[in-house]
């Protein structure tokens, strides 16, 4: 099952979303918001290049409970 959280990354918290995705074992996609850029989670570079001000869509279909604790920090009511 796919799953899809909306966040907001300011860039000093950008090691720490990188670090936890790169300690899952499934791929996760994040998109800006707004258009069809998508980087994969575990791109510190990729991350970087987004455009920060904007809400992003993370995409998943997998469960690692440490990913899920940096998701609910970082995410935002829709």
């Amino acid at each position: 099952m796919l799953t899809k959280r909306v966040i907001r990354l300011r860039p000093e918290q950008v090691k720490m979303f990188v670090k936890a995705a790169c300690q899952c074992d499934f791929d996760i996609d994040v998109a800006a918001y707004q258009n069809h850029y998508v980087v994969d989670a575990k791109s510190i570079l990729g991350i970087l290049g987004m455009n920060l001000t904007q809400n992003l869509v993370v995409s998943y279909s997998g469960f690692n409970s440490e990913f899920e604790q940096v998701l609910n920090h970082l995410s935002i009511a829709c």
